[in-house]
């Protein structure tokens, strides 16, 4: 008997031409209300019959059927909703990344309309927490989004990510990040971990037990002075590059793709956009 999924389903085609069937957008509404199932559910069910809901069709051919609902299976838990974390929850949102699980115990100020793109005259003086939540139900009200208005403290770390598939570092500065780093390697979780200072964007990979940002800048387990962005600010070009750094390795990961930011040897990558230089580095003990 066909599932309100294959009832609901239409032709249509790919943008370059090629003939698919796809969900739309009001039908995954009707297939969710038809079945009691979440909007999330539905989606998955329809790339597993190789329907396509149509927010993804752009999404094809780089990914197909089975890697998109592969992302909606995937859990992303992050730490950080400022510049880096709020665009990368939004790229994970429209990726179409299921689960998320967030954290910031901060609210928007003035100073962070430059970059930030929760930050709105709206949210000023609001939790970015609230403003994640809004976000990402306007975005894609199929991802499963479970955001906290709290401060993750050191120890927490490896409770916070603990049953994640892929953990996230959008902090600023550079005093939480060791805690990051330490608590998703004791959760057997892959961290994937970025900064900005000024023109410069800068994302790793951090296996458990490998090498990452930490090992870097806070060499005996601490940050050695101010935040480098402290001292030459955060431009939103930078937060953009190292926010599509940090989304294109979360997808190699929910796909089961060795990472390209790091591994075993820890590799680093770092993008100065005010030389348009691109350098990998290996980070050892």
């Amino acid at each position: 008997m066909p599932s309100p999924v294959e009832d609901l389903a239409e032709s249509g085609r790919l943008p370059d031409g090629t003939p698919v069937r796809i969900l739309s957008h009001r039908s995954v509404r009707s297939a969710a209300h038809m079945t009691g199932l979440s909007l999330r559910r539905i989606e998955i069910q329809a790339l597993r019959l190789e329907i396509v809901p149509d927010r993804y069709l752009r999404n094809m051919n780089t990914l197909d059927c089975a890697a998109q609902a592969r992302l909606l299976s995937t859990t992303v838990a992050m730490v950080g909703l400022g510049g880096l974390g709020g665009s990368i929850l939004e790229g994970l949102a429209r990726l179409g990344f299921g689960i998320i699980q967030a954290a910031d115990h901060d609210i928007f100020e003035a100073t962070n309309l430059n970059r930030q793109l929760l930050a709105t005259d709206d949210t000023l003086g609001g939790s970015k927490a609230a403003a994640a939540r809004a976000r990402v139900e306007l975005v894609n009200p199929a991802v499963e989004l479970n955001v906290r208005q709290n401060f993750v403290n050191p120890g927490d770390f490896a409770d916070f990510y603990r049953g994640a598939d892929i953990a996230i570092d959008a902090l600023g500065g550079m005093s939480c990040r060791p805690a990051a780093q330490s608590g998703a390697a004791k959760a057997g979780v892959p961290l994937i971990s970025a900064c900005v200072a000024g023109w410069t964007a800068m994302a790793s990979t951090v296996l458990p037990g490998g090498q990452g940002l930490t090992n870097l800048f806070c060499q005996d387990g601490a940050a050695s002075g101010p935040a480098a962005e402290d001292a030459l600010g955060c431009l939103v070009p930078a937060i953009y590059v190292a926010s599509g750094l940090v989304l294109a390795e979360a997808v190699r990961l929910a796909l089961g793709q060795p990472p390209k930011l790091g591994g075993p040897e820890g590799k680093l990558t770092v993008v100065d956009l005010g030389t348009m230089d691109w350098e990998r580095f290996t980070l050892r003990e």
